[in-house]
């Protein structure tokens, strides 16, 4: 299903939120908008960027629900 004007708008918008709230690498956050409905998927390497995520996008303006499917999984150390 491809993605309206307004879905790929928000879907935008929460991609540069998340990154704002330092939600990114090694995070892996994957962000499906459908008629305003979000669902995130992929791993984060705290309980609180979880937490953080849906609170983000729940304060969106044109976010009718969200779905947190992220995993809390530990960075793999460099050695």
């Amino acid at each position: 299903m491809a993605l309206n004007n307004a879905d790929s708008k928000l879907t935008q918008t929460i991609i540069n939120k998340l990154t704002m709230r330092g939600i990114r690498t090694p995070c892996k956050v994957n962000v499906g908008v459908v008629q305003g409905q979000v669902t995130l998927t992929g791993t984060v390497t705290q309980a609180h960027q979880k937490t953080a995520a849906a609170s983000v996008c729940s304060a969106i303006s044109g976010v009718k629900r969200v779905i947190n499917n992220l995993i809390v999984k530990a960075a793999e150390r460099r050695t």
